[in-house]
């Protein structure tokens, strides 16, 4: 297939085709070598990304500013409290303007109900590529990372369980964006997916009408249980997350009854040990340790937390470099 790159926006992996993903990934592969070689990749010269946040960041703010400074444009960090849109400047007139200063738009907006309909009001009249950097439905520069991270450790992934679990925690209420892209995207590369959730953190229905439909197209599963040993017995993968009951809660109080009485849902060794011999901890960070896992397990031989975190550099490289500069159009002006 022929694929156009250059001027599409990037709010959910759903909006790109599987052979899409994969040049992706090769393009992703490729720029890390690149940048463990110390060869330059001055892609995107003299080009400028905005970088929104509504809510804060470490790695994909920083995967962000330090990655198109290695393809040799500019990131301007702008703290939406600190912009006009504190006082109501609508996300029509805030893409209108920004898109004429420079090549793309990047946002994070992980408030329920709102984020993805305004960074899609923001890509209805933008002139360049608006990037999700998550919102409250879909976090796909995290979902692409986590895949470049699986498949350099196993290669082809079909029949791969991979166990999407939800774990304690009290620091805050969660976004469930990043399960939420895990098992839309998995199931694609013929993965086993099992999301596991006490009762009460479903997903949404659709989210699972939709895993399922893919899963039924590329071969692998989705199975959905509230048994936490059923999803850590023989998998390959473990992902165990906190996300927030935002489907029937709209409360943003983060601690309640029904929270502490599923305390028991931390990963541990004793339940890494029912896992396969080889399995890999992973986790989007920032871990809520001693409530989402045991330092033990974050910090063990199983764990590639970092190097999933390092991959979120050169897939945000990777995306940026396609879009801003791949091949095809660029939208209308």
């Amino acid at each position: 297939m022929k694929s156009i790159f250059r001027g599409r926006h990037f709010i959910t992996l759903d909006d790109y085709a599987r052979e899409e993903i994969d040049i992706m990934l090769e393009v992703s592969l490729d720029l890390k070598k690149k940048f463990a070689m110390g060869v330059p990749t001055p892609y995107l010269q003299y080009q400028t990304i905005f970088l929104m946040f509504f809510e804060q960041s470490t790695r994909t703010r920083n995967s962000m500013e330090a990655g198109i400074s290695q393809l040799g444009g500019h990131a301007n960090y702008l703290d939406t409290s600190g912009m006009q849109i504190a006082h109501g400047e609508s996300a029509k007139d805030t893409a209108i303007v920004l898109s004429r200063y420079g090549q793309a738009i990047a946002c994070r907006y992980c408030d329920w109900g709102i984020g993805n309909k305004y960074l899609k009001e923001m890509a209805r009249w933008s002139t360049v590529p608006v990037m999700n950097l998550q919102c409250d439905l879909y976090h796909p520069f995290q979902g692409l990372a986590d895949l470049m991270t699986m498949k350099e450790k196993i290669g082809d992934l079909k029949g791969v369980k991979v166990s999407i679990i939800w774990a304690y925690a009290e620091s805050r209420k969660k976004p469930i964006s990043v399960p939420l892209s895990q098992v839309l995207l998995f199931p694609r590369y013929g993965m086993d997916v099992v999301l596991a959730h006490p009762k009460g953190y479903e997903l949404p229905d659709w989210v699972i009408e939709k895993a399922r439909a893919n899963a039924a197209r590329h071969g692998g599963t989705v199975t959905v249980t509230n048994n936490e040993a059923e999803a850590y017995e023989g998998a390959h993968i473990v992902i165990p997350k906190n996300w927030g009951n935002w489907v029937t809660d709209q409360s943003t109080s983060v601690i309640d009854d029904h929270l502490v009485a599923n305390k028991s849902w931390i990963c541990t060794e004793e339940k890494m040990a029912t896992a396969g011999k080889e399995v890999m901890y992973m986790h989007a960070l920032p871990a809520d340790r001693g409530n989402e896992v045991v330092d033990s397990v974050i910090d063990g031989p199983h764990s590639i937390v970092y190097d999933e975190a390092e991959n979120c550099l050169h897939t945000a490289k990777a995306v940026m470099t396609l879009l801003m500069g791949g091949w095809g159009q660029k939208l209308p002006l």
